[in-house]
């Protein structure tokens, strides 16, 4: 079930619009984040970005 308020918000996005390079920008950040998890997917995550799950024991000074 839509909750009222979410039709509330739904009815003033279609009486005011937002403008179009709002509109343009969320667009193109989810275009920018499908092309970055579609080239993942494809590729794979490279190794150098993978944390260790332990980071490295450095030797005491003593």
């Amino acid at each position: 079930m839509i909750p009222p308020r979410l039709f509330l918000r739904m009815s003033r996005w279609a009486r005011h619009p937002p403008p179009m390079w709002k509109v343009k920008l969320v667009f193109g950040v989810i275009l920018v984040g499908l092309v970055i998890a579609g080239v993942e997917y494809i590729v794979g995550w490279p190794d150098f970005l993978t944390l260790d799950p332990r980071p490295p024991r450095v030797p005491r000074m003593q």
